[in-house]
């Protein structure tokens, strides 16, 4: 991420609750992936690929990105549809954008977009070690219904990922 995008967070009061805010939000397209990239992998030891992006928006699923007002990248996700259930597959702050409100403001946005398909609800995995984004997904009002054995890379080993779902 540039240094003019990590300004980008800087100064803002820190605050879990969502406000009124000049950001946009706006699907993501293949041209953004790059972007998206130094994003994931500032925020990821272990990535999503260049691949992994484009797949998905080739797929067809839900892709989002949430933009400062200068077009400095904040926070994306990506969203996969199956009949009435949404499946969360990334939502990403910027590092230097965290704990500013945005994850949450984009898991709403993509609760809107799930429930406008007609998604009754949405599921999605997350690291155990990711106490921040459980947190924030307990607060929405996720509970845990499972856990994926060895599901995530990680150093010498492997993750479990901890299965959570809401209604929407």
């Amino acid at each position: 991420m540039s240094a003019a995008r990590e300004r980008s967070c800087e100064g803002r009061p820190v605050s879990a609750v969502p406000r009124d805010a000049a950001e946009a939000l706006v699907p993501m397209r293949p041209a953004d992936i790059a972007e998206v990239l130094q994003v994931e992998q500032a925020a990821y030891e272990f990535p999503w690929t260049h691949g992994n992006f484009l797949d998905s928006l080739r797929a067809g699923h839900s892709a989002w990105l949430m933009r400062d007002s200068g077009g400095g990248l904040i926070a994306y996700a990506v969203m996969m549809m199956a009949v009435d259930e949404a499946h969360l597959l990334n939502l990403t702050v910027a590092p230097a954008c965290q704990r500013f409100g945005f994850g949450w403001r984009m898991l709403e946005t993509m609760a809107e977009n799930a429930r406008s398909y007609g998604a009754r609800t949405m599921l999605l995995e997350v690291r155990p070690s990711n106490a921040g984004a459980i947190k924030m997904y307990e607060r929405y009002g996720f509970v845990r219904i499972g856990t994926r054995r060895g599901y995530y890379p990680a150093r010498d080993r492997r993750e479990d990922a901890i299965v959570m779902r809401v209604p929407l």
